[in-house]
Parts: C-alpha cells; sequence; structure tokens
C-alpha cells in the first residue's frame, strides 16, 4: 500500500482519502480507484469491512471528538482527493490543497465553501431553537452518478 505521507524528497501520490463512518459511496469509490489504479484510505471511528485489495487501506481511529477528521485533515493535500460530506473537514482539506467532493458528486471549492459554512450555522441555529425544519434530500441514483463522474474528473485531473 503506498503511504499517504511525504518526505522532503518524494512528491505527494495522488489519494482517496474517505471520511468513511457514513459515506454511501463506498463501493463506487473502490470501483473508480481500482480503474486508475488509485489508492484509498477509508478513515472511520469503528470498524467495518473494506474490500481485501492491496490499493485499500482502512484507518479506524479512536472515537474520539472529530478524531477521523483530524486524521483526515492532516493527511490531505495537493494530490489527494477527500470524500466527506462533513462541511467543516471540507474547508480544513481545502485548505491543505486537497480537491473535496460530496458524496452526492457536489465539489467543495474555495469560492463555495464559506456560503455553506455560512448556511451549516443557520441551520444548527434553527434547530437549536426548536425550528422543525427538514434534512437533506434521500440519496439518489442521480446523486450516486454525479458522485461517479465528478470522482473519475477530478481524478484524471489531478493524475496530469
Amino acid at each position: 500500500m503506498t503511504n499517504t505521507e511525504t518526505t522532503p524528497s518524494t512528491a505527494p501520490v495522488l489519494t482517496i482519502l474517505v471520511d468513511g463512518d457514513a459515506c454511501p459511496v463506498k463501493d463506487e469509490i473502490y470501483k473508480v480507484a481500482w480503474r486508475r489504479n488509485v489508492p484509498v484510505v477509508v478513515v472511520s471511528n469503528s470498524p467495518f469491512r473494506v474490500p481485501v485489495h492491496p490499493l485499500v487501506r482502512r484507518v479506524v481511529v479512536s472515537d474520539g471528538f472529530d478524531a477521523a477528521d483530524d486524521w483526515i485533515a492532516q493527511a490531505a493535500h495537493a494530490k489527494a482527493v477527500v470524500i466527506t460530506a462533513d462541511i467543516l473537514l471540507a474547508d480544513r482539506c481545502l485548505k491543505a490543497g486537497a480537491s473535496v467532493l460530496s458524496p452526492t458528486g457536489k465539489p467543495f471549492t474555495h469560492g463555495s465553501i464559506g456560503n455553506q459554512i455560512a448556511t451549516r450555522a443557520i441551520m444548527a441555529d434553527l434547530r437549536a431553537g426548536g425550528d422543525i425544519i427538514g434534512g437533506p434530500a434521500p440519496f439518489s441514483k442521480t446523486d450516486r452518478s454525479r458522485f461517479l463522474s465528478a470522482l473519475d474528473e477530478v481524478l484524471g485531473r489531478l493524475a496530469r
């Protein structure tokens, strides 16, 4: 397994970092990664099955608050693609130079992350105040298809 860490004499290796605890597109990630020969690191607070494959590595961190996020943010680099629905983790990874995709295939970008963080804060305040607000739309086949396309595009761009 290729290590995601770098030393001064080596360049970062194209890698997919997955916020794995609630990721609905892990199977899609594996398929694209195997086709493109890209290592995948699935990070979670609890163990679960990952394929036995030389390109797939599972990292189980403590159940401490944000332990998985901290591991992913520290491992993020310019040749990493981070898969997460966590807006605050996406912000940390963007600052580290990584490309970040949500499981629905929507990219987190430097231009959009500020608005997404602000919206997250407003929604948290509304929920804390007792307002009843809807959650995200159910995950759909369209989301899965958009994700596959977006991941393939990002990996292709970073491989150049």
